[in-house]
């Protein structure tokens, strides 16, 4: 017989997402993704997620990761029946998130930064949601073996313009070997929400995809200052415990609900 997971126990890791209740707000694409993960001590973690959170846990370690991308085709939230946003609504992003549980066994990501070329994204991603996006030049290029460039540098310290801040350069080549039934990749990509911290309160916003098509991938290239600006200094100096690539996805996003 099978025994149902009790309040504070997490649920079930599956790269089948569960339905999203109340409908769709919003949609985007997700593509060329490489998902580069630190091991980090829980105890280092847990000071930096919202309050009713606690840091998930795989092989005795939470995860810090560096994901860059490119962000395409997102809608207006309350308004994906006019389609994508022409020019805000894609653009380049690298972001920095922890992993995350919550008393209700929500599995989730929380974002300690993200990058965008975008402004009127990131003003709207402040002001709608609370996220700690912030504005930057960026780049993504393609060489001819294959090997994906991602650059960064952001506008101030806080993305909102002045001197330059924090930069990021990741160059990966994607490899050929299936790791989408991982355990540690499915883990670390088979996550259905975000946890945020919003006006005094915690928030869950659900989300909904396929699953995930994730290979192994070889980082040929690593500079970065983003992980230090989020609360990790040195993390950046040692080779990730975790290296995959994904071509990526389409998903929606549910309606926020209490965390």
């Amino acid at each position: 017989m099978a025994v149902s997971p009790g309040p504070d126990a997490p649920e079930p890791i599956s790269r089948l997402a569960p339905a999203l209740r109340g409908g769709v707000l919003h949609e985007q694409d997700w593509q060329s993704l490489t998902f580069l993960h630190w091991r980090v001590d829980p105890a280092i973690v847990a000071p930096l997620l919202p309050a009713g959170t606690r840091p998930d846990v795989f092989d005795g370690s939470t995860w810090v990761g560096l994901i860059p991308f490119r962000l395409a085709n997102a809608t207006a939230p309350g308004f994906r029946a006019l389609g994508p946003i022409p020019y805000a609504g894609t653009f380049p992003e690298i972001n920095v998130r922890l992993y995350s549980v919550d008393g209700s066994g929500r599995r989730g990501v929380v974002f300690r930064s993200l990058e965008s070329s975008r402004f009127a994204a990131v003003a709207a991603a402040h002001a709608l949601f609370g996220l700690p996006y912030r504005w930057a030049r960026m780049s993504i290029s393609t060489a001819a073996d294959r090997t994906i460039s991602y650059r960064s540098e952001r506008f101030g310290d806080d993305g909102f313009g002045g001197a330059p801040g924090p930069h990021c350069v990741v160059e990966a080549r994607p490899g050929t070997a299936d790791r989408s039934d991982d355990e540690l990749a499915v883990f670390l990509t088979a996550r259905w929400g975000l946890h945020v911290a919003r006006a005094g309160r915690t928030r869950f916003i659900p989300n909904e995809h396929p699953p995930w098509a994730v290979v192994d991938a070889e980082l040929r290239f690593l500079d970065d200052e983003l992980l230090a600006a989020a609360g990790f200094p040195g993390l950046a100096d040692r080779a990730p415990d975790s290296v995959l690539f994904s071509p990526g996805l389409h998903t929606t996003f549910g309606r926020t609900a209490a965390g």
